[in-house]
């Protein structure tokens, strides 16, 4: 068997009326669609995959997220060339969001290049963009 990718992931959030500007607007740059949009509840689909955000339970309002608790670390969209990347940036300053780096260089593979940046509860997400096939790797032997 080989995965065909990820079919949804959902974040959850404290604040859905401060978040829900912020992710319909990435969402619609990034070229998502938007199938459900009702009260406390995101769900956009594109590019082979769909993003879901929702309202956290009233006991949980006051929390932010943390990137080295048990549970999601970070989520990052694969964009098809590296200009995407910086026109992400740049969509990302225009609407004041909080960035933790510009798009630069990594270490991962060759080519590697990425924005990475925070919803308004500090979920960190990222967008890049890794030239040719990307990392792939011979199934292990044994």
């Amino acid at each position: 068997m080989e995965i065909n990718g990820i079919a949804h992931f959902f974040v959850t959030v404290s604040d859905f009326e401060k978040a829900r500007p912020f992710y319909t607007g990435l969402l619609d740059f990034l070229g998502l669609h938007p199938m459900i949009d009702t009260d406390g509840y995101l769900y956009y689909v594109g590019g082979r995959t769909a993003v879901g955000v929702t309202r956290c339970d009233d006991a949980f309002k006051e929390e932010r997220f943390q990137q080295f608790r048990v549970g999601l670390h970070h989520v990052c969209f694969r964009a098809r060339e590296r200009a995407d990347v910086d026109a992400v940036y740049e969509y990302l300053l225009s609407v004041d969001a909080t960035i933790v780096h510009p798009p630069e260089e990594g270490p991962w593979m060759p080519g590697y290049y990425s924005v990475l940046f925070e919803d308004p509860d500090g979920i960190r997400l990222e967008v890049n963009h890794v030239p040719g096939k990307g990392f792939f790797t011979e199934p292990a032997q044994g």
